[in-house]
């Protein structure tokens, strides 16, 4: 039984006190990747300066993310914007963001 055709009272209806969702009992979590330092910087970086010459091996791939190291200057500004997208999401009450700020580089 899919959901997509019905409305958000009907699904309210089906489910009391339970439907997770903008509009429904319980308000959507307040949780964004887009805060995570891992999730908006690190995975990404890694991932360009590891396959930036295309690994031959998982020898070679291992040895590369070894050698991955992210300099100081770069994982201040990471940590800087850090502080400054949870001071922003404090400032928002925790709801969306409409401008994220990127500035890791």
């Amino acid at each position: 039984m899919g959901f997509k055709n019905h409305s958000p009272g009907m699904l309210k209806e089906m489910f009391p006190g339970r439907l997770i969702s903008l509009r429904g009992d319980v308000g959507w979590p307040a949780w964004s990747p887009d805060l995570s330092p891992c999730d908006f910087f690190l995975w990404g970086y890694l991932k360009k300066k590891v396959f930036k010459h295309r690994p031959r091996s998982l020898e070679d791939l291992k040895e590369r993310i070894r050698h991955s190291a992210i300099p100081p200057e770069i994982t201040r500004r990471v940590m800087k914007n850090f502080r400054e997208r949870l001071q922003q999401c404090v400032a928002n009450d925790g709801r969306h963001m409409s401008d994220m700020i990127f500035k890791t580089h």
